[in-house]
């Protein structure tokens, strides 16, 4: 039998793309967005693709991989990920290796991506292409379902007119009744539904989670109950990046129970003890299954949750643990009853579409995936971006990734990145990651970013 074909050139490509005014605990999403694209071409001749989260450290961790990539077989690809996360395990061993995300320190989040899933997902995206097979045949025991499906990603939206310095972009004037919404002020309960309403018609979402950590926890499960009362049948859920003290989490949401399908990350480390063991208190108190991307980001930190009884669902989100690594997690919460998901932030089609592969590649009753996308979707980065269609996507049976790659458009939302968005975004850590901080305070009176 002969060799795969080799790894003849990789290049690692910064872009950026166009964000809402989204708020979070930290504050609200910047003007832009930035990720980094890692391209391969292979011997015969093909291009394999993956996307990553953006900024320097990121850039710079997968440009020190170059050298240990090119002149491999796309074969060879597991060896080659393991040499790659072995050139910085020392590294790693010094750093805080995530544990700040438990309290949203975003600056510390670059220690938890993990930039060699972006060489992992090209080089699938090859080997896929080559054996004419999608890349969750390769993953796991293969493809569990011909459908992935999405969550509904609500956020409160600030007023992107008392920032007009900044360059939101204005999409008043689509003919796209989201594009218009996702711009609009968006605050109150009643706003929320107004937004799941306006997603539901474009992509018909069945299921639903909201961005907390803006207001208190009261108002926010207000506006959960307010979204089962107008979608009885939709699974609802909430996600306040561990903004939440205990005992007021534990308050409202029992109280609103009977709305509430799961909590992501509801609390966080408080008076000596971690996230872990808060979560195991609120699970204890409420019976309300938890999730997580924040408290479990790793296998030892699986591990002690696991111990603590403190969580039901891990979003293993591919960039933090890698595609291999995410479907490792699938594989070992099925066997244990568990479940799984994915986290996303601000990113391209590239992601959604290695997303849909993870997913497909899962066993056991998934819950819907979470994805960021719905709020880029129009800025494309491949000529056949993935559709949400009556709140799914359907599995591509084109080889890999089962994406075409738009370089033309790669190199334009390169261009926005070098002209506008770096200068902006590159300041810190945090706005590379996609959220306006430094400078700017969240007045909780009266909802918008202030000086």
């Amino acid at each position: 039998m002969g060799k795969t074909p080799i790894v003849t050139s990789m290049r690692v490509i910064p872009v950026a793309g166009r964000d809402c005014m989204l708020m979070t605990l930290s504050g609200a999403h910047a003007p832009y967005f930035t990720r980094n694209i890692v391209v391969l071409t292979d011997s015969d001749g093909r291009t394999g693709v993956g996307e990553i989260h953006g900024g320097t450290h990121t850039c710079k961790e997968l440009t020190d991989y170059i050298p240990l990539v090119e002149g491999q077989e796309i074969g060879n690809y597991r060896a080659v990920v393991q040499s790659l996360f072995d050139l910085n395990r020392k590294k790693r061993a010094l750093r805080a290796c995530g544990e700040g995300i438990q309290c949203l320190d975003i600056s510390k989040l670059k220690f938890v991506v993990q930039a060699e899933a972006a060489v992992e997902t090209a080089m699938l995206d090859l080997l896929g292409q080559y054996m004419e097979l999608p890349m969750c045949a390769l993953l796991a025991g293969g493809r569990q379902r011909e459908s992935v499906r999405m969550l509904g990603y609500l956020f409160y939206v600030s007023d992107q007119n008392r920032a007009k310095e900044l360059g939101y972009l204005d999409e008043s004037g689509s003919d796209v009744e989201w594009f218009r919404r996702r711009r609009t002020v968006t605050l109150t309960p009643e706003e929320i539904v107004k937004e799941a309403e306006v997603l539901k018609a474009r992509y018909g979402f069945r299921d639903f989670k909201l961005k907390g950590g803006v207001f208190s926890c009261g108002e926010e499960m207000e506006a959960v109950k307010a979204l089962k009362k107008r979608f009885p049948d939709a699974r609802i859920n909430i996600d306040p990046n561990g903004a939440w003290r205990l005992q007021e989490a534990i308050e409202h949401c029992t109280d609103a129970k009977w709305a509430l399908s799961y909590a992501e990350d509801p609390v966080g480390p408080e008076e000596g003890y971690s996230s872990r063991e808060t979560h195991a208190e609120f699970k204890m108190a409420t019976g309300i299954p938890v999730a997580t991307n924040m408290f479990a980001t790793n296998w030892r930190q699986f591990y002690h949750s696991l111990v603590e009884k403190s969580v039901d669902i891990v979003l293993a989100d591919p960039h933090f643990w890698t595609p291999g690594g995410s479907l490792r997690m699938a594989q070992n919460l099925n066997d244990w009853g568990l479940t799984w998901g994915i986290h996303s932030n601000n990113h391209f089609d590239i992601t959604l579409a290695t997303f849909v592969q993870c997913a497909a590649a899962a066993p056991g009753n998934i819950t819907a995936i979470d994805t960021h996308w719905i709020w880029q979707d129009g800025q494309y980065l491949t000529k056949n971006p993935p559709q949400i269609t009556d709140g799914c996507i359907r599995v591509p049976k084109a080889p890999g990734l089962g994406i075409t790659v738009d370089m033309d458009a790669i190199m334009k939302a390169n261009e926005l990145y070098r002209h506008e968005a770096a200068a902006f975004c590159d300041r810190n850590d945090a706005l590379a990651m996609g959220y306006l901080i430094p400078n700017w305070t969240f007045d909780s009176k009266r909802p918008c970013l202030v000086r």
